[in-house]
């Protein structure tokens, strides 16, 4: 992960070898427009908003939040890719942006169609037990799932998505052979995980600390490889016996790819401000989010570290959307 106070002489020099163009200086020249791939009221749509703000601050220009939900964000995101590349459309993306791209068959987009402007944000999802079950850590509850196997299922908001996919990790990193049962969203599975009818699940912080705190959940480890503030005293799961284990939703800003070099420049100047805001960063932490920053080339690499990461456990998982 690219974090502010990690990156911050890289960006310098970066912006030193760079620079702006003439050209850049008149840009934005009328209302950008911010695609979100999914409903309003998520993740995605709550750092869209928020980022289109203070750009919109920033830049003097009027950024207009335009919600695209469908095939599981491959729908905004493609007219994003489509759009004319002179950076008044724009895109937020998930970590399902990498996760789709090997797990269905058709995106209706070409990723090389797209650049990557910068990272925002990353929060991680909270591996959660239901209190009966007798574990109190990663470790145990592998030891406990190749004690008793087939005997342990977890639950998730659906095929694909990555409330399943971070399970399957931590299935393929740990040897645990924990059965799936998919759900119609993350709200039926925390229902039927609190109930007791499925017994592990890996829903967002947010989702699930409110359950953890009332202790209707038992948390056991983190998904990021740093403790959560949202979570004090959990601990990750890397750091639980499974070095490495890393699995975060993460936002990214996106643009078309022919969109020139000062423009991303600019964005990415802008964004790497906003995240280092005090202000911001409050906003994100409520959200159980993690600032992120760093040059689009740091960003662009990132991405695709997860698009091939996610690769491997969609073919382990093998799931498919068509």
């Amino acid at each position: 992960m690219l974090h502010s106070k990690a990156v911050t002489i890289a960006v310098a020099l970066y912006l030193i070898t760079t620079g702006f163009p003439a050209h850049s200086q008149s840009y934005p020249a009328r209302p950008v427009r911010l695609i979100a791939p999914f409903a309003p009221g998520g993740g995605v749509d709550i750092v869209t908003r928020l980022v289109g703000q203070k750009l919109g601050e920033a830049l003097g220009q009027q950024f207009v939040i335009d919600n695209r939900p469908g095939a599981g964000s491959n729908l905004g995101t493609g007219l994003a890719a489509a759009a004319q590349p002179d950076g008044h459309t724009l895109v937020v993306v998930s970590v399902a942006y990498a996760i789709n791209r090997s797990l269905y068959k058709s995106l209706g987009y070409d990723p090389k169609d797209l650049t990557v402007i910068g990272l925002i944000a990353s929060a991680p999802n909270l591996l959660v037990v239901h209190p009966s079950l007798p574990v109190s850590s990663p470790g145990a509850l592998v030891d406990l799932a190749k004690r008793t196997p087939g005997s342990l299922n977890y639950a998730s908001a659906g095929a694909g998505t990555p409330t399943h996919l971070a399970a399957e990790l931590f299935n393929s990193m740990s040897g645990a052979a924990l059965v799936h049962i998919p759900y119609r969203g993350g709200g039926p599975a925390i229902i039927d995980l609190i109930s007791g009818q499925v017994k592990v699940m890996f829903p967002g912080i947010i989702a699930a600390i409110a359950h953890v705190n009332n202790g209707r959940l038992k948390p056991l480890g983190v998904t990021s490889l740093k403790p959560s503030r949202v979570a004090p005293g959990v601990p990750t799961i890397a750091a639980s016996g499974f070095p490495g284990f890393e699995a975060e939703n993460w936002y990214a800003l996106l643009a078309p790819a022919k969109t020139s070099r000062a423009i991303v420049n600019m964005l990415n100047v802008e964004l790497n401000k906003i995240t280092s805001a005090p202000e911001v960063q409050e906003r994100l932490a409520r959200g159980g989010a993690e600032p992120l920053s760093g040059t689009p080339t740091e960003a662009r690499m990132y991405v695709l570290h997860e698009m091939k990461k996610w690769a491997k456990v969609v073919a382990a998982s093998g799931a498919t959307v068509k």
